[in-house]
């Protein structure tokens, strides 16, 4: 999902996106920490698209 989609997403889905992105991350973490995980760039990607949606989140709020 790219940041023009994002932004036109309300603020519920919003949070909705960002408590799925953490479960996400979360999930990729546990795999990693049990040698699980062979693609590791998905980490650093999670992360990223949740700071994108917590960035936006917070745009809403405050304009």
């Amino acid at each position: 999902m790219n940041t023009e989609d994002m932004r036109e997403m309300t603020l519920q889905e919003l949070q909705e996106e960002y408590v799925k992105l953490r479960k996400e991350q979360f999930n990729l973490r546990f795999q990693r920490a049990s040698d699980q995980l062979a693609q590791t760039h998905l980490i650093k990607e999670a992360r990223r698209n949740l700071a994108r949606v917590n960035t936006i989140i917070r745009e809403k709020r405050d304009g």
